[in-house]
């Protein structure tokens, strides 16, 4: 069992920065793959970015160039910098990881400001 537990999201102008935080838990060796995905309101949930345990990373299109996902691997936590931040990025955001299943945050809000 996983559990992954995210922070850092909070209300800023646009143009401002956040950093996101998830930090996995439990009886857990190496996770291989973890990402953050986003959910706005009346939309569906999307992938922001995702990391492989071998560093791989990929970027939704819409997020490129301002976001930048990175990992601690020994302590499984996975961070999601956001720079340049556009009213548009408002959302939920959620942390996933693979290990044997799907895992899944609670999430946390992002709101940006215009």
């Amino acid at each position: 069992q996983v559990q992954l537990v995210e922070s850092g999201g909070g209300l800023v102008q646009a143009g401002g920065s956040l950093r996101l935080t998830c930090a996995a838990s439990g009886t857990i060796f190496r996770i291989n793959s973890m990402a953050w995905y986003r959910q706005a309101p009346g939309k569906e949930r999307e992938l922001v970015a995702r990391i492989t345990s071998g560093g791989s990373t990929n970027y939704a299109d819409s997020v490129k160039g301002r976001f930048t996902i990175s990992r601690d691997g020994a302590k499984n936590t996975v961070y999601l910098q956001m720079n340049s931040l556009k009213p548009e990025d408002t959302a939920v955001y959620y942390c996933y990881a693979f290990y044997y299943a799907d895992y899944w945050g609670q999430g946390t809000q992002v709101t940006v400001s215009s």
